[in-house]
């Protein structure tokens, strides 16, 4: 398991520029009728709402606690990276109207819950948004690594357990990933404007 794992990663990125016939080649190598693994990967899966919507708000929490203005505003901006991450991902859904790999192909095995629309995965999306922003807000190796480790866990686990292709995957890193660097420079262009704007001022005065 441990090796198909690796195996899939090193060619995985470039899985966008795959015809079908070679995403759904590598999806049947991964998605199979073996068991072993399906736990874990399910665990992994059902992880993604919560780390999405816990972290933000534990961070919030924990900054009104220690009157911490920067992890509030850092709180604030991963809550705002979801919800560009959120609209991207259902707007390229939509407009790209994939069917999910197990609708098209009987032989793929459906292991878990995964309904709507296949291209780019919104779980995927979600977990590369949130690992992301986290390592942009907080770039040290403890942070990076644990937060693409699990993010990464997730995107291959909606691959083992059938619900979407590699490009799937690969387009939600992508949007996730982007959505979060988009939001982390926004946030950033608003501060030094802020900045810049009250020593105007202050020099007017």
């Amino acid at each position: 398991m441990i090796k198909r794992f690796i195996i899939v990663f090193l060619i995985f990125i470039p899985s966008l520029s795959f015809s079908q016939n070679k995403d759904i080649e590598l999806l049947r190598f991964i998605n199979s009728s073996d068991t072993r693994g399906d736990r874990f990967f399910k665990f992994a899966s059902n992880s993604n709402n919560e780390v999405i919507l816990g972290v933000p708000v534990t961070m919030g929490i924990m900054s009104l606690i220690k009157g911490d203005d920067k992890m509030f505003t850092n709180a604030c901006q991963m809550v705002a990276a979801d919800a560009i991450n959120l609209g991207f991902t259902m707007a390229l859904k939509y407009s790209i109207n994939r069917k999910r790999p197990f609708e098209t192909y009987p032989d793929v095995v459906k292991k878990s819950d995964g309904g709507g629309l296949s291209f780019p995965s919104g779980h995927t999306s979600g977990a590369f948004a949130t690992a992301t922003t986290l390592s942009l807000q907080y770039p040290k190796w403890y942070v990076i690594v644990p937060s693409y480790l699990w993010a990464g866990t997730v995107g291959y686990s909606r691959m083992h357990l059938g619900v979407h292709y590699p490009s799937d995957v690969a387009g939600g890193i992508l949007v996730g990933a982007g959505s979060a660097f988009l939001s982390f420079k926004v946030n950033k262009w608003l501060n030094n404007y802020s900045f810049l704007k009250h020593e105007h001022n202050k020099k007017r005065i």
